[in-house]
């Protein structure tokens, strides 16, 4: 495996880490859309913002409760 390959593998990773955490982030209720806004631009920085968003604020929004029927 060369070093392209890795890299290629290591991009597609944190994408996909980025993409989970956008979705996370949609989804989660944090009391106002500017810390919502700022979670998402947070998760916008290349490689460091979705660790940092999983790291600071994974806990902080509240999850949408299920519906019960």
């Amino acid at each position: 495996m060369n070093t392209a390959h890795i890299i290629i593998v290591i991009g597609i990773a944190f994408y996909l880490f980025a993409c989970i955490a956008f979705i996370d982030i949609a989804r989660k209720d944090f009391g106002s859309i500017g810390k919502k806004a700022l979670w998402a631009f947070i998760a916008f920085l290349p490689f460091i913002g979705p660790v940092l968003y999983f790291a600071l604020g994974y806990r902080t929004g509240k999850s949408p409760e299920s519906a019960n029927p």
